[in-house]
């Protein structure tokens, strides 16, 4: 059986991608490497920190010393340390928002990306901006922080964590012709959303175990 490591700086996820490896990759042993201080240091920081660097490489490392087959990066916000952890681990590392990036670059050249937390919304733009430039492709991106979300979700409120959300990009839909969810936990909203609307959102959980499964040859 191949085995996958799962990079968490959080809980967020961690049910939502066991069911999605359950539907999609069934035959998977999943490894879950969590570390909740990594998120907020990030956010204290206003950014990824030389510690958070060293603390993901080792997770990294450690997932590798598992033997597993695949690594899947959870958090969009430290995403650019696996663009470094790449260069030093021979285990394929994937990054749960990059076929997401490449989705929006292939559909659009108008592109929204809405996020709760600045720490995530900024390198969520810079890959789609680094995917256009690999695609020879002249793109617009409209960002849109969704305020006071991400603190109501950790406080306990989830609906007005979604409220807030959905406000936001619906505001933002009538500028853009797709919007990218920079963080996975957005994804949920999606089936909150009338049809046209949804038709438009990308969102990373389900693209990125997607493209674990095809790493894997499976």
């Amino acid at each position: 059986m191949k085995k996958v490591a799962l990079v968490h700086t959080g809980l967020a996820l961690v049910e939502i991608l066991t069911k999605l490896f359950k539907e999609y990759v069934p035959e998977v042993e999943l490894v879950h490497i969590i570390d909740d201080s990594l998120l907020r240091e990030v956010l204290s920081n206003d950014g990824v920190t030389k510690p958070v660097i060293a603390r993901m490489l080792n997770y990294y490392k450690s997932a590798e010393y598992y033997e597993v087959d695949c690594i899947l990066n959870v958090c969009s916000s430290v995403g650019e340390v696996a663009d470094l952890a790449r260069e030093i681990i021979s285990t394929p590392i994937v990054k749960i928002d990059e076929k997401m990036a490449e989705e929006a670059v292939t559909r659009s050249s108008n592109i929204g990306v809405a996020a709760t937390l600045k720490t995530t919304l900024e390198p969520t733009t810079r890959m789609i901006e680094k995917k256009a430039l690999a695609a020879g492709k002249k793109i617009k991106i409209t960002k849109t922080i969704c305020p006071g979300a991400f603190e109501e979700l950790i406080s306990g409120n989830p609906i007005k964590h979604d409220e807030i959300v959905l406000k936001g990009v619906s505001e933002l839909a009538d500028k853009v012709d797709i919007i990218v969810f920079a963080q996975g936990s957005m994804a949920r909203l999606v089936t909150n959303l009338d049809k046209d609307l949804s038709g438009r959102i990308l969102t990373s959980p389900r693209s990125g175990v997607l493209e674990v499964k095809r790493v894997l040859g499976l």
